[in-house]
């Protein structure tokens, strides 16, 4: 028998729509009308063990497959679960949708003691993502998945709210009936404006040391970036967001190393820095300053972007990809330097520089590379082995394949968000590598990534804690607290939760191990204590 039709049909006749192939929850009380329909539908719900994972999973999904991540969760403490991933997804760009029920109409900041009673969810949420939006109708429902799609196409993307209150939510609805609902304008990327692109041309065509910042914003840009560097024969340094943006293979990448101080100093001595989709945040630089002696040009989609903590003389707010390519098509290529023995060097000096906080880790980045295709996703954590590591000594040439929490810098990332990356394609060969403390935030996600049978390696090196805190107490004359944590089996853990696990003796056991988990179809934890 057909279900009779209610908001929750239209909340999930929306994702449809715009193409949702994938959800990640957990049914709850209060939102089982979305479960109703959902259940009748065209998309895989992914039960994951805890909303954070949920979270997680559906911004590595976005992240790795370059299509929004959505979140279906119950109210209260299933929707705070998912701060930290959303919180998260916001400051670096990704888009996700989280969609929850709320307090029905009428008691909002009641107080009466509602089940999953908050003193305001959606004002809660608000502070967290780009918008959290409560609906009164299931029509308007409807319409803000597709307008929050629609933005998504065209503007910055970061994550949004839906608060469906629980009388809309299981109240009829009728899909003819959108009259309460006004129509969406539509949505067009920003328009080029040609002085603006001739007079940032006109800098570059006269440039002799130009250089380039690619950063997460840049993602879908590659193929312009490509173009600009080789036409314009400038080097290119990405953020962590942005690894991959330019090929680290390619002779102009400098790679994800604009952390390092003697890549800023580089940076500095450009005569024309162009930025393109970054804010160049503490995150990015590390403590870091730039600090240009020429010109800056600032290329990004959100106009509020463009003067932040680094001041530009041009700007320009645009898609990257479009800009890039108008701007190229004004800048002759003739009579530029062959800039390789300059660039060369800097790369020894950035490996030199880089090693003085990553040689342990180097080792580990090596062997797993050596046993994983080049095309391989690696998902990482707020841990030194990430940070230190793969973001240096894992060249990777294509945007998406490192995804790792560089702005909000959270601990249990790698794990969910590699099932994520798996789920939307099954045929990549994803790996996590993260620490044993930020491993247990989200350990329980192996019970998911095994009832769905993924092929999963995943490497925790075990420091016994949390190093990077311990030797920041040490740096401060602090008596490490809280600090030093005794592991637990983490083999045995993998195998208690439907995986498997197994130890490695050292290093050189990595390559081994990590080909023999590619051929199960489960889960495998390598444990690896340094």
């Amino acid at each position: 028998m057909t279900a009779p039709l209610t908001g929750g049909a239209a909340v999930v006749s929306a994702l449809e729509r715009n193409g949702v192939a994938t959800v990640f929850g957990i049914p709850g009380s209060h939102n089982l009308e979305i479960y109703r329909h959902l259940a009748e539908s065209s998309i895989e719900h992914v039960p994951v063990r805890h909303e954070q994972g949920g979270g997680y999973a559906a911004d590595g999904y976005a992240r790795a497959g370059g299509q929004p991540g959505v979140v279906i969760t119950t109210t209260g403490p299933g929707l705070t679960n998912t701060c930290t991933p959303a919180a998260t997804a916001y400051a670096d760009s990704i888009p996700i949708l989280l969609i929850s029920p709320g307090v029905p109409q009428g008691i909002e900041r009641a107080d009466v003691g509602w089940l999953h009673e908050m003193k305001d969810q959606h004002a809660h949420l608000d502070t967290l993502v780009q918008r959290s939006v409560r609906v009164t109708s299931a029509e308007e429902a409807a319409r803000t998945i597709d307008d929050t799609f629609a933005a998504w196409r065209v503007s910055r993307r970061r994550p949004v709210h839906l608060e469906v209150p629980l009388d809309v939510l299981d109240g009829p609805w009728s899909p003819e009936d959108g009259s309460d609902v006004p129509d969406l304008a539509p949505r067009a990327l920003p328009s080029l404006p040609g002085d603006q692109v001739a007079q940032i041309s006109a800098t570059l065509a006269g440039a002799r040391r130009p250089a380039l910042v690619a950063g997460g914003g840049a993602r879908e840009a590659a193929d312009a970036v490509r173009a600009f560097a080789e036409q314009l024969q400038t080097p290119v340094v990405t953020t962590a967001n942005g690894k991959g943006v330019l090929p680290e293979s390619h002779p102009l990448s400098l790679g994800a190393s604009i952390r390092l101080r003697c890549v800023q100093r580089f940076l500095d001595r450009a005569d024309v820095l162009v930025v393109v989709g970054s804010e160049l945040g503490d995150s990015d630089l590390w403590g870091g300053t730039l600090q240009p002696g020429g010109t800056v040009i600032r290329i990004d989609l959100d106009a509020g972007q463009l003067q932040k903590n680094l001041p530009a003389s041009l700007t320009l707010q645009a898609d990257a990809g479009q800009a890039l390519t108008a701007i190229l098509a004004d800048v002759a290529a003739a009579g530029r330097e062959d800039r390789d023995a300059e660039i060369a060097e800097l790369r020894r000096e950035a490996d030199a520089e880089a090693m003085q906080d990553g040689a342990r880790y180097r080792a580990i980045q090596d062997a797993l590379r050596s046993s994983l295709p080049a095309d391989a996703i690696v998902a990482g954590d707020s841990a030194q082995v990430s940070y230190f590591g793969t973001v240096h000594f894992w060249p990777m040439d294509a945007p998406g394949r490192f995804l790792y929490p560089a702005g909000f810098a959270t601990l249990g990332y790698g794990l969910p968000a590699a099932i994520g990356a798996k789920l939307a394609d099954r045929t990549a060969t994803v790996a996590t590598v993260v620490g044993d403390g930020g491993f247990l935030f989200t350990a329980q996600e192996l019970a998911t990534a095994a009832e769905l049978g993924l092929c999963l390696p995943i490497v925790v090196v075990d420091n016994g804690g949390f190093a990077e805190i311990r030797e920041e107490m040490q740096s401060r004359g602090i008596a490490p607290l809280g600090v030093d944590r005794r592991s637990p089996d983490f083999a045995k853990l993998a195998e208690a939760l439907g995986g498997r696990g197994v130890h490695a003796g050292g290093v050189e056991e990595l390559p081994r191990l990590v080909r023999e988990s590619l051929e199960h179809p489960l889960p495998t934890v390598i444990a690896l204590t340094i």
